[in-house]
């Protein structure tokens, strides 16, 4: 019995919520890599390029953003899957989407579309994803949507665990081609999103003491971490500081890394599966950090929110950003020609649907065309201080 018995095999897939035969299909590429393709090829896929990571629109270019995330978190989940015998190219592919449905201003941004769009189901980035690649997203000129495959939604869907109770925009996909949400994902999937946590962990940490909200003593402060520099610095008696800084990153992902495969290994021996079937039926994830080092994971998490993240200079931004997109909502429902005429001119009869293709213009938007687009509506004397810079 081994983990590799329990990799998604793309000749297997459930298929495609559209036929393509009208397609002419070229080259050598499996239903997965075809997926990861579409991805990458996605015009949201690129907008992530201009999107909130840890910081909005930042000024040095040597900060992460939305789209180098993804492109890190597909790096380490690649890397799992290899060593696990995992599919490699649906792992990929789920750890480069995972966050095209992040509006602009990252999670600030998502907290003002939800109250702006609460009395019409509200807004969910991860909700708002399956909608972008199965709805919004349209090369092709006989269906909407990438048209990825059932297990690639399946993982986009429930990468975080099973879905009681889908909001909206995930219901509606769910409707038209059925992702057993109850059940648990793939291992890929749930390898996608333990590399998620082991991206941002580590490189949020190398983004907070690059722009000096983070310091090394406070980071001491947390066992994992010191005991992680310590190593550094018993190898590299004397080196830069900056230099066992980058170092401390790159040894805290490997360590986290080989734990996730040495216990995914355990849990997948304990539980006795032997398919992906028997995965998604097993009642608990198997892919993930071992019980020891998820609680050092917890608590390196809620010091990254206190420090880094409810930061004052962090907070100041994310209040300015809920005020432009919270502003910007208001004054689109008001007069939807402001969107332009590709928008209005799309725009529902309905109420409800109304607020949802308001949503879905503005979540669609970059930190700073939606700060240009304030600024054209408001004048830029208007745009907050804490944004006025971008």
């Amino acid at each position: 019995m081994s983990v590799a018995d329990c990799a998604s095999d793309p000749a297997q897939s459930r298929g495609r919520r559209y036929d393509e035969l009208g397609r002419v299909v070229r080259g050598p590429r499996d239903a997965f890599q075809r997926d990861r393709d579409r991805i990458i090829h996605s015009i949201a896929f690129r907008r992530l390029r201009h999107k909130t990571q840890v910081f909005v629109a930042p000024d040095g270019d040597h900060y992460r953003v939305r789209l180098t995330h993804s492109i890190e978190v597909a790096q380490i989940g690649r890397g799992i899957a290899r060593a696990l015998g995992l599919n490699e190219d649906l792992t990929e592919a789920l750890c480069l989407a995972h966050d095209i449905g992040h509006p602009p201003f990252g999670h600030a941004g998502e907290d003002a579309l939800k109250a702006a769009m609460a009395a019409h189901g509200g807004f969910d980035h991860n909700g708002h994803t399956l909608r972008t690649l199965a709805r919004l997203e349209c090369p092709y000129p006989l269906f909407d949507g990438l048209n990825l495959t059932w297990e690639t939604l399946e993982g986009l869907a429930k990468h975080n665990g099973p879905v009681t109770a889908p909001g909206w925009a995930l219901a509606e996909i769910d409707a038209d081609f059925p992702l057993d949400l109850a059940s648990h994902a793939s291992l890929e999937a749930q390898i996608a999103a333990v590399a998620d946590d082991i991206a941002y962990d580590n490189h949020d940490i190398d983004d907070g003491l690059r722009a000096g909200l983070l310091c090394l003593d406070q980071l001491m402060e947390q066992p994992f971490v010191a005991a992680n520099f310590r190593a550094v610095e018993n190898r590299f008696p004397g080196a830069p500081r900056d230099r066992l800084l980058r170092e401390l990153v790159r040894d805290q992902i490997g360590v986290m890394v080989n734990d996730v495969i040495a216990a995914t290994q355990a849990n997948v021996a304990e539980a006795e599966v032997r398919s992906v079937e028997e995965v998604r039926a097993a009642g608990c994830p198997l892919g993930g950090f071992s019980a020891g080092l998820a609680g050092e994971e917890r608590e390196l998490k809620r010091f990254m929110y206190a420090n880094l993240y409810h930061h004052p200079e962090q907070v100041a931004a994310a209040e300015a950003a809920n005020q432009i997109v919270g502003r910007l909502f208001a004054a689109y429902a008001e007069d939807p020609r402001l969107m332009g005429a590709d928008w209005s001119a799309r725009l529902p009869g309905e109420e409800c649907a109304t607020v949802r293709h308001i949503g879905d213009y503005i979540a669609g938007m970059t930190d700073r065309f939606a700060i240009d687009r304030f600024a054209a509506i408001f004048g830029r004397d208007a745009v907050p201080a804490a944004l006025a810079h971008v």
